[in-house]
């Protein structure tokens, strides 16, 4: 199964927290082809497919935005500190290249580390922290380098996807493309068999990566949906010890995960359940107590409260550049919302 273009066209947008434009301008046109679509303030993109028999409006939600570094100063000697926009461990980041995001274009660089005494026989070798870390862009001053970059541009990872065997894929921003892809696919699913009972928006959200939701938190409270479905990734435990008794079953190319817990709707879980079953599409189910660290955590909230539900896709090395992903995953969890979908007739009762 050969990755899909616009997948791939999404993989390799730059697109890190705040600076989410080419991304979505590549969501947005894609999109167009078969909704209504329209942006807001943050950078939010919405796709919408009408309705067609008074059920309620279900809101998708997929977070376009990726982890990446911002430059915070440069040096006299041309080289860039830089501030981390999401979760980086320092030991992923070095020697990493990367393509900064400027007024005239992509420039290029690379991670380097700051120089440290080799370590004695015997001696041990101390953890590398953030702050060792700066970006070298080949420049031989700061005067250089400020006619290449600014402060506060904004950097992601170098690098094409990679097709793996069995229909998987390697690629940064996997975290969280992947819910944006199946939130536009799904929805364009709606579409092609002629829409759901009630409308249908798909929801590319900004800002998840760095702070409280943002972008979800004022589109759902914009749209007031009745019904809310997170899309994200999850750390899969089909991993050298790995751990589903902690994290859960999440194995790559056993299905998407279909979420239970304490803020997740017990009828949408049902829903999806029955839809997954009915159809034919294979899922696991893992748990959560509380927050569940996505998008759904401000939709569940949102004004008087939002039936909502929450299906993860398997990725191994999340925050890495070589997240991985099964493509049957993906595909499993567009087919799972477009019949979720399907199941939102009128007068559903969504109480508790």
């Amino acid at each position: 199964m050969p990755l899909p273009d616009l997948l791939r066209r999404l993989l390799t947008a730059p697109g890190p927290s705040g600076y989410e434009t080419a991304a979505s301008a590549v969501w947005r046109e894609a999109a167009s082809s078969f909704a209504g679509v329209s942006g807001d303030a943050l950078g939010s993109s919405v796709a919408r497919v009408d309705g067609t028999g008074g059920g309620p409006t279900l809101a998708v939600l997929g977070h376009i935005d990726e982890i990446g570094l911002m430059v915070t100063h440069v040096d006299e000697s041309g080289f860039l500190s830089f501030l981390t926009v999401g979760g980086w461990r320092a030991e992923v980041l070095l020697g990493q290249r990367v393509e900064l995001l400027t007024r005239d274009g992509p420039v290029q660089g690379v991670v380097g580390r700051k120089w440290r005494r080799p370590p004695k026989r015997g001696e041990e070798i101390p953890r590398l922290e953030l702050d060792e870390l700066y970006l070298d862009i080949g420049a031989s001053s700061r005067d250089e380098a400020l006619e290449l970059v600014q402060i506060g541009d904004a950097a992601v990872i170098a690098g094409e996807p990679v097709e793996l065997a069995g229909g998987r894929f390697a690629s940064r921003s996997l975290d969280n493309r992947l819910g944006a892809y199946v939130a536009l696919e799904a929805a364009r699913l709606v579409a092609e068999r002629g829409g759901a009972p009630g409308e249908v928006v798909a929801v590319a959200a900004v800002q998840e990566e760095v702070g409280d939701f943002g972008g979800a938190r004022t589109t759902v409270f914009a749209l007031d949906p009745q019904v809310v479905l997170a899309v994200d990734v999850t750390g899969a435990t089909d991993v050298p010890d790995g751990d589903p008794k902690m994290d859960g079953e999440a194995k790559l190319g056993a299905g998407p995960i279909v979420n239970r817990g304490s803020t997740i709707s017990p009828k949408v879980f049902d829903l999806l359940v029955e839809a997954a079953d009915a159809d034919g599409i294979p899922y696991a189910v893992n748990v959560s107590a509380g927050a569940t660290n996505t998008d759904m955590d401000a939709a569940y909230a949102s004004r008087a409260g939002t039936a909502t539900g929450l299906i993860s896709i398997p990725t191994r090395y999340i925050h890495t550049p070589t997240e991985v992903a099964a493509l049957a995953d993906v595909d499993a969890a567009i087919r799972l919302v477009a019949a979720f979908a399907q199941r939102l007739g009128p007068g559903l009762d969504l109480t508790r």
